[in-house]
C-alpha cells in the first residue's frame, strides 16, 4: 500500500464514484478501479458497497477514511516542508463569520508581523463548515463561535462574547430597555444560516423559553442582517462588537432581555491528533494574547 492507494481512496470516498474520481485524478477509470481494488486485497476487507450507481462506505472503509484523512495531509505537508525553504511555510485557518469580522485580520497581521518566514491563509465560514473542513484537514486549526459536538475535535476557549438583541429605530421595541422573552412571540426576524453559532444559541434560548417566532429572512452576511434591520425588516440578534458603531450612531437599538444573558465563547478548535508543529503553536499562543 501507498500514499498513492491512499490518495485515490479518499477521492472515491469523496465523490462517490470511480467516473468522478477519474476525472478528478485526471486518469483513467480502470486504474481506479484497480487501485481500490489493490486495496481491499492486500486488506482483505471490502471498502465500499456498490448501491445503485453509487458507492458508499463499508465499516472497514471509514475506518481506513479516518486514517488516510491525516496521513495523506500530513505526508504532503512533510513533501513540502523537505522541498521548501521556510520562506515557504504556510497555516491554514479558518475562522466564523464573526470572528472573521471582528478578530482575524488583527491576529494574523500580529502573527505575521512576528512571523515574516510564516504566511497565513484564511477562509471565513460558519462554525459547522470550519467543523468539516477541520475535520478533513483542509484546515489546520478554527476560531469559532459555535458550540463544538465532534469528539475528534480538540475546543479551547479564548474569549467571551455577548449577543445582542437588536431592532430598527421605527421598531415597537426602539423605545425600550428590556424585554421579556415572552415578548419575541411572533416577531420578524432577521436570523444568520443554520450552521451558525449565532443561531444555534438563539434557538436553543427560544426552546428553552418555549417562544415561537417569524423567521423572515435568513442571511449568511453580518452586514446584510444589520441593514435590514435598520431598514425595518425585523429583530436579529447578533453579536454586540459588531453593531456597537451602529447603536453609538443610533442607526439601530440593542435592547435587553430581561434576566437573561445570550452569551457564548469564541474558541480555538483543532483535531486531536493534529501535529502540533512550531508555526502551528505559535498561532495559538498570538489567539491566546488577542483574549
Amino acid at each position: 500500500m501507498t500514499i498513492r492507494h491512499l490518495k485515490v481512496f479518499l477521492t472515491v470516498a469523496d465523490t462517490g464514484k470511480m467516473s468522478l474520481a477519474a476525472q478528478k485524478l485526471y486518469i483513467a477509470q480502470p486504474t481506479v478501479s484497480q487501485t481500490i481494488g489493490e486495496l481491499e486485497r492486500a486488506y482483505g476487507v471490502l471498502l465500499f458497497e456498490r448501491l445503485s450507481r453509487r458507492l458508499y462506505l463499508t465499516e472497514a472503509g471509514e475506518r481506513l477514511l479516518t486514517y488516510a484523512r491525516h496521513i495523506v495531509p500530513l505526508f504532503e505537508e512533510m513533501e513540502r516542508q523537505m522541498q521548501y525553504s521556510s520562506q515557504h511555510l504556510s497555516l491554514h485557518i479558518g475562522a466564523t463569520i464573526t470572528v472573521g469580522i471582528c478578530l482575524l485580520t488583527g491576529i494574523i497581521n500580529r502573527f505575521e508581523a512576528s512571523h515574516p518566514e510564516l504566511r497565513v491563509h484564511a477562509f471565513v465560514d460558519n462554525t459547522s463548515v470550519i467543523e468539516e473542513k477541520i475535520l478533513k484537514s483542509e484546515l489546520d486549526l478554527g476560531l469559532v463561535e459555535g458550540q463544538i459536538k465532534h469528539p475528534d475535535l480538540v475546543a479551547v476557549p479564548m474569549m467571551e462574547d455577548e449577543v445582542a438583541l437588536v431592532c430598527g429605530m421605527q421598531h415597537p421595541f426602539a423605545d425600550k430597555e428590556q424585554v421579556e422573552a415572552a415578548d419575541l412571540a411572533g416577531q420578524a426576524f432577521i436570523l444568520r444560516e443554520r450552521g451558525s453559532g449565532t443561531r444555534e444559541l438563539f434557538e436553543q434560548f427560544l426552546a428553552e423559553q418555549g417562544v415561537q417566532i417569524e423567521e423572515k429572512w435568513v442571511c449568511h452576511s453580518s452586514a446584510a442582517i444589520k441593514n435590514a434591520v435598520i431598514g425595518g425588516q425585523g429583530l436579529s440578534v447578533i453579536s454586540k462588537r459588531l453593531v456597537e458603531e451602529e447603536a453609538a450612531q443610533k442607526r439601530l437599538h440593542i435592547v435587553e432581555l430581561r434576566n437573561v444573558s445570550l452569551t457564548r465563547m469564541f474558541s480555538l478548535i483543532y483535531h486531536k491528533n493534529k501535529f502540533l508543529s512550531a508555526p502551528f503553536l505559535a498561532f495559538i499562543e498570538q489567539c491566546r494574547a488577542a483574549g
